[in-house]
């Protein structure tokens, strides 16, 4: 019987319908063991991870028998992609099956910080009325999102903007101006630096490759529109933390929120730590009740039929 390896949290009603057909070692906790990973990858023929299972170096060597990898989401920078393709191992990402959730997630923020006002609950509890300090906010109606990356997390978050009335704006190299996605999402495709000056909003959704890290360092975000609202569900790689941190001291960004970062867990002592206006989560946007099962049931029937063809 093929064996599979699970070495970060799957869904469970997915890890048992492989259980019926395979034989699965489903250990969440394997990512931190390295040892204990690299023998279970002894004569698997396939591997399911999450983003914090490095698929390459020693524990890739280790997986001698291995055919497929299945990723539970869509980035690929956890994983040697060549030297995959150089074994003829297929990697299978999680495309488009948690974009509603990442759409929800950016809408979500963007709406807290162009407000500005949920952060009184403490203020408002104790007796203090900061009615006037918190009577500046901004609506959503009319502002431009900018969308950095137009795949299908991007083209979600687009039709959700547009539900607010908000003007979608889209940058992807990969996607030619006449391509009907932007007819589809109404949506204006600019280049980047367009997009960064006329944005409202600018919300990042792109892979970490050679060509976007450091996208957003502090000459960029220097051209952002002043105000803006940087949202990074991405990679952390893609823009650099301390430059965020300075222009929202210093009153250049309205307000950021990210979810993902150059080194994760986020280190102690990040410049980030003491900037103000600014919402840190711990690279959960794509991760919900719901995406969680329909990440894990696409990847485990994908991972099933590619092991069924070898």
């Amino acid at each position: 019987m093929k064996r599979i390896v699970i070495s970060e949290f799957m869904d469970a009603p997915a890890v048992e319908a492989l259980r019926a057909r395979f034989e699965v070692d489903y250990r969440p906790q394997l990512v931190d063991d390295p040892a204990a990973l690299a023998a279970a990858l002894a004569g698997a023929r396939g591997w399911i991870v999450r983003n914090r299972t490095q698929v390459r170096g020693p524990l890739l060597a280790a997986a001698t028998s291995l055919a497929v990898v299945g990723r539970l989401g869509v980035g690929l920078d956890n994983i040697d992609l060549p030297a995959c393709e150089a074994r003829g191992i297929r990697v299978i990402p999680a495309t488009g099956a948690n974009a509603e959730a990442v759409a929800e997630y950016v809408v979500a923020v963007s709406l807290v910080l162009l407000r500005g006002a949920y952060h009184a609950s403490a203020e408002v509890a104790s007796g203090r009325w900061p009615r006037a300090a918190l009577s500046e906010g901004r609506e959503a109606g009319g502002k431009a999102m900018g969308i950095v990356g137009f795949g299908s997390i991007g083209r979600a978050t687009a039709a959700k903007a547009a539900a607010l009335g908000m003007r979608a704006l889209g940058h992807d190299p990969q996607v030619p101006a006449g391509h009907p996605a932007w007819r589809e999402a109404r949506a204006q495709p600019l280049d980047l630096d367009a997009l960064l000056a006329e944005s409202d909003v600018v919300s990042l959704h792109v892979p970490l490759v050679p060509a976007t890290r450091g996208l957003l360092g502090a000459a960029r975000i220097a051209r952002m529109k002043p105000g803006a609202v940087l949202v990074n569900t991405a990679r952390g790689g893609i823009v650099d933390e301390a430059a965020v941190a300075a222009a929202l001291r210093e009153g250049r960004l309205g307000g950021a929120a990210l979810d993902v970062f150059e080194t994760e867990p986020l280190a102690a002592g990040s410049p980030l730590a003491r900037a103000p206006r600014l919402i840190l989560t711990p690279h959960i946007a794509g991760v919900t009740r719901e995406s969680n099962e329909r990440v894990s049931s696409l990847i485990a029937s994908r991972v099933a039929e590619a092991l069924d063809a070898v």
